[in-house]
């Protein structure tokens, strides 16, 4: 419960500094948000476990890529932090599978997310620069599957899918923000969803 409330506050404060352009309350609030996340991993015994320990990597890269992602202009910064994400996923499906019990619920989450990733793409596509094209859709195919294995997890676990499903729909946000779109309603939904989803899956 404790860092549900600080990260609330420290997420609570990263609005506020994006909707007032505030640069210095972001590189503030945004890593101590996401230090929240990590902490209450810890917490919860995450070096207790092979399981435990493989998202408490995901956790870290990510924490990597809130950071990597806050300068504007920087695409090849901008990339390293889909890369970091990218990673992060990687080691939540890695995680998932060491709990996969249900393939009924990974089958059905395929065929949906296969039919999502066709539209995502096609969404993208006029969007992304010729040079990110590759990381890009690299990283939607990851964020999938990731779903997927959050599907077929245990259903005693239900923080894994709830917690994958917030994290791919707060991507959408992200996209939407850095391609389509840049307004501060991306982030004022993307951004909690987003930590929410991270506190979940930790």
């Amino acid at each position: 419960m404790f860092f549900a409330i600080a990260m609330s506050g420290c997420v609570a404060v990263l609005l506020v500094a994006e909707y007032r352009a505030w640069r210095v309350g972001v590189w503030l609030a945004k890593p101590a948000a996401a230090v929240c996340f990590v902490a209450a991993a810890l917490s919860f015994g995450a070096l207790e476990t092979s399981y435990g320990r493989i998202v408490l990597a995901g956790l870290v890269l990510s924490l990597c890529g809130d950071v990597l992602l806050i300068p504007k202009g920087r695409p090849r910064v901008f990339q390293a932090g889909i890369a970091a994400f990218g990673l992060g996923h990687v080691a939540y499906l890695a995680a998932f599978a060491l709990r996969f019990e249900s393939p009924g619920r990974a089958a059905i989450c395929a065929g949906l997310a296969s039919l999502a990733l066709r539209g995502l793409l096609a969404w993208l596509r006029p969007h992304v620069p010729a040079e990110m094209k590759l990381a890009v859709y690299a990283y939607v195919a990851v964020i999938s599957a990731m779903l997927v294995a959050a599907a077929g997890a245990s259903p005693s676990s239900m923080w894994i899918l709830a917690g994958a499903a917030m994290f791919y729909l707060s991507d959408l946000a992200v996209a939407r923000d850095r391609f389509v779109a840049n307004s501060f309603a991306n982030r004022a939904w993307g951004l909690p969803l987003y930590y929410a989803a991270q506190l979940a899956i930790a």
